[in-house]
């Protein structure tokens, strides 16, 4: 696929403070010359950044550029929903980012929506064909899935309900992606998954990060990572030559293009961009 075909977007996370906004801007300022489709920006569980959530997608908006805020469903009202589409629809937002999320400390009630699924349904029942809906997909499987068959059925309600295209939970298995992508295409989901890319930073924060979301940090990588202790400089070199690997594999089997999961920064992904030949001149 030609580079300039690729579909690179970058999330963010919405900033808690001014001084965090600004660091954003100007992160957004070195990524725009990736020439992203979109930049995502992240909902905190339950709606919890709902406001600041839209103010940053407005803030690109406002800067020339496509902006799709995440929406979860979890813990939330069919109501509360409509209202957070009506208000996306006034301020011409076209695209989406459609997930369960994840249910919230101490939260007792799950609200209207069980299941991405039933909030992609939603969306198109409410709003037709106006958003453009992305999904999330787990090429080594949500941890929550009973089982492989299971998560790839979960998937593929979703596909089946009006998803447009996916994004993929980050990984460092490129295998892990093709055999996902190849069960997709076997099983009749014909859209674009797009995989997501999380650079190295530091092996604590990556570490928490997975046991999370069920990502799996092969066994040398850890070892290797651990090894480095507090060399942050060695680490990160090393994570940006395994990541760099990662992503190339994924270009040259194909993959539609790449999401990267910045924590609002650039350096890193500057970088890996550079040695891809992803940025624009």
């Amino acid at each position: 696929m030609d580079k300039q075909e690729l579909m690179i977007s970058v999330e963010f996370f919405p900033p808690k403070t001014e001084e965090g906004m600004a660091k954003l801007r100007e992160a957004r300022t070195q990524l725009a010359r990736l020439n992203p489709k979109f930049f995502s920006v992240t909902f905190g569980a339950g709606g919890s950044t709902r406001d600041r959530t839209l103010d940053t997608v407005l803030d690109i908006q406002a800067a020339g550029f496509e902006a799709a805020p995440h929406i979860s469903c979890i813990s939330s009202s069919k109501q509360e929903i409509r209202d957070l589409l009506q208000l996306y629809q006034q301020h011409d937002i076209k695209r989406l980012v459609a997930l369960r999320g994840d249910i919230p400390s101490g939260e007792v009630s799950a609200g209207d929506f069980r299941y991405a699924n039933e909030l992609v349904e939603f969306i198109r029942q409410e709003t037709g064909d106006h958003f453009h809906i992305e999904v999330a997909a787990y090429p080594e499987f949500h941890p929550e899935a009973a089982s492989p068959a299971a998560d790839l059925a979960n998937f593929k309600s979703k596909v089946d309900a009006g998803a447009n295209s996916a994004i993929t939970q980050y990984f460092y298995n490129p295998d892990a992606y093709f055999y996902f992508r190849d069960e997709c295409t076997r099983l009749g989901m014909d859209l674009p998954i797009v995989p997501g890319i999380m650079p190295i930073y530091n092996i604590t924060q990556l570490a928490r990060f997975s046991s999370v979301c069920g990502a799996e940090i092969p066994r040398w990588l850890r070892l290797r990572l651990q090894d480095y202790g507090d060399d942050l400089a060695s680490l990160r070199a090393l994570g940006l030559d395994v990541v760099t690997g990662v992503c190339e594999k994924l270009l040259a089997g194909g993959a539609p293009g790449l999401h990267f999961y910045t924590l609002n920064q650039s350096g890193i992904i500057t970088t890996l961009a550079e040695r891809l030949g992803l940025k624009a001149a």
